[in-house]
């Protein structure tokens, strides 16, 4: 059985809603213009305590991406994405970055995202 070492970050971060541990730095946020099928997503130019699964290529609405699901250590639930390779162009920025779902998420504050179908695509607190 392996040993499981998780980093506990510092500062302002974000954690898993479902079991708390340690995610993402607010400073590493490279953009929150992002979207998935469950709402708002965010990118990160560095991520902690998560496996990435099977590399798929996936067409997106912006051309086709070598990606791969990332999920928690600590629990196991998927938590978002990493581009792997990016075929396009304009696209390359997010080579190696990955994206956390803001659904799947505790905020710096603590505080849970919920989106109800009436607010898709809805704000939260730490957007300002």
């Amino acid at each position: 059985m392996e040993r499981l070492f998780v980093v506990n970050l510092e500062g302002k971060f974000y954690s898993c809603k479902h079991c708390k541990t340690h995610l993402a730095l607010c400073e590493d946020i490279v953009t929150k213009s992002f979207y998935s099928r469950n709402g708002k997503a965010y990118l990160f130019i560095k991520v902690v305590n998560v496996s990435a699964g099977e590399k798929e290529d996936r067409m997106t609405i912006t051309g086709l991406h070598s990606m791969a699901d990332i999920f928690c250590v600590g629990c196991g639930s998927i938590v978002g994405w990493k581009y792997e390779t990016v075929h396009e162009e304009n696209q390359k920025y997010k080579e190696g970055k990955c994206v956390l779902e803001r659904i799947k998420l505790s905020g710096p504050d603590g505080s849970n995202y919920s989106v109800s179908p009436e607010t898709y695509g809805g704000s939260d607190a730490d957007d300002v």
